[in-house]
């Protein structure tokens, strides 16, 4: 299904991100990886790139070709970092790249956001997530912060939260939509990736094992690639604006619990 297609993929040196480069490298595409960090192993053609700042997107999107079929947007931090550096990279950096390739994405073309079950609360927070989505490049982070009342501790899945609610945005902005360019989001739960330990940090043992004991295990990246290089295909052209819970049942779980049904 991606025989020929040139893949985008961020975060690709480690977890999720590497995993769907080799998969969709061994599916036929040609893949083009990103990440801050120089992977062990090269898959396709690597660039180096930071996402975390408007200099760092525009170098790379100055670096990428044209004809991209789809911008797999998987690299992100877990907010052990600070909420400032954890926002700047898991949605303004992703955001900015997205709409910069928009020019350079093949029209009919796919973006895939990398989201995950921690921004399940975007429904009790939509004002504000919406808000924060709707903003234009990379605002002052102090001063969003306190404009927005976010603590240090919760930018990851606020981060999250802007994500998804961007995603459904993103799918009837004039920037894609008038390519064609499908926007969706993938959202796993806890993945046994190199980054789950500070997940542990951020989010506590408590709330990692519960997500896990709902399940029976932790997910893995391979669980969670093939997902995102369905959202690549032509298989799901009719797919658009969603949202596809990666995550075992977990969220179901969840959906359960609160609506008590």
């Amino acid at each position: 299904m991606l025989f020929g297609k040139t893949i985008v993929v961020t975060g690709v040196a480690s977890g999720i991100g590497q995993r769907t480069a080799e998969l969709a490298a061994q599916m036929g595409a040609d893949v083009i990886g990103i990440d801050v960090v120089k992977p062990a192993h090269h898959i396709g053609t690597f660039l180096q790139g930071d996402i975390s700042n408007q200099s760092g997107v525009d170098q790379i999107i100055n670096a990428l070709p044209n004809g991209i079929d789809a911008l797999c947007n998987v690299a992100g931090v877990s907010g052990t970092a600070g909420a400032a550096v954890t926002l700047a990279i898991n949605f303004f950096g992703l955001k900015a790249l997205s709409e910069g390739l928009a020019t350079k994405i093949r029209t009919g073309g796919s973006i895939i956001n990398v989201a995950s079950m921690a921004g399940f609360g975007w429904r009790q927070n939509a004002q504000r997530a919406a808000a924060i989505a709707k903003l234009n490049g990379f605002p002052d982070s102090t001063q969003l912060l306190k404009d927005f009342s976010i603590p240090n501790e919760l930018g990851y899945p606020i981060s999250k939260e802007i994500l998804l609610v961007w995603t459904m945005l993103a799918a009837h902005q004039p920037t894609f939509k008038s390519r064609n360019i499908r926007v969706n989001a993938v959202s796993p739960g806890p993945v046994e990736t190199p980054i789950l330990t500070q997940f542990r940090q951020v989010l506590g043992d408590k709330r990692v094992n519960s997500d896990v004991e709902r399940v029976g295990r932790a997910g893995t990246a391979a669980d969670i690639a093939p997902v995102i290089l369905f959202l690549c295909s032509d298989a799901a052209r009719w797919i658009n604006g969603n949202n596809i819970a990666t995550d075992g049942g977990l969220e179901a779980s969840v959906t359960i619990e609160e609506l008590n049904l």
